[in-house]
């Protein structure tokens, strides 16, 4: 690995409209599941320096060892997945990091010059986002890496390395009912 990187890119994310539609076309188009669907995430930040909280449902799966990341806003609050009128911002949102020195590699991206625009965290984890004034529509997110998250991608990758693509396609985990 290159020295001067952040590792390996471990996500590609999508933003969307409809959640479950489009985790029913990628599951058929592409053969890419199964799905985990995380309904009602919230996680608390800022964005561009306002305060937000966020609530999305989120849909992850595998190719390989890269996640893919589908996110339906659910809130209308300023967040990163929409635009000033309020509406989502659908196709190619970020890449990802996920990494275990989070603050360190924060750190190094404001120093290369890239613009942090977006911080938020849960019980889960913690997460940034940054923009390049010559990569204009993508972000670039670094996610703070733990045991409990490291397992769920690890889970997510063998299941996706055995899913034959005729059972059921999603898993879903509902934050309301917690």
């Amino acid at each position: 690995m290159n020295a001067h990187s952040f590792g390996s890119i471990k996500q590609v994310a999508y933003m969307v409209e409809d959640l479950e539609a489009t985790l029913e076309h990628w599951s058929r188009f592409s053969g890419i599941g199964p799905w985990t669907i995380y309904k009602n995430v919230t996680m608390n930040g800022w964005v561009r320096g306002q305060d937000t909280t966020i609530t999305m449902h989120v849909g992850l799966s595998y190719q390989d060892e890269l996640q893919i990341e589908i996110i339906q806003p659910v809130s209308k609050t300023v967040s990163p997945y929409q635009r000033a009128d309020g509406s989502i911002m659908v196709g190619m949102h970020h890449m990802a990091w996920m990494t275990e020195t989070f603050d360190e590699d924060v750190a190094k991206a404001k120093a290369r010059g890239m613009i942090h625009c977006f911080s938020a965290s849960n019980a889960a984890s913690k997460v940034a986002y940054f923009e390049s004034p010559l990569e204009p529509g993508i972000l670039f997110e670094f996610i703070q890496v733990n045991p409990v998250i490291q397992d769920a991608f690890d889970q997510g990758v063998i299941a996706s390395r055995n899913w034959d693509g005729r059972e059921h396609i999603a898993q879903v985990i509902d934050f309301s009912a917690f």
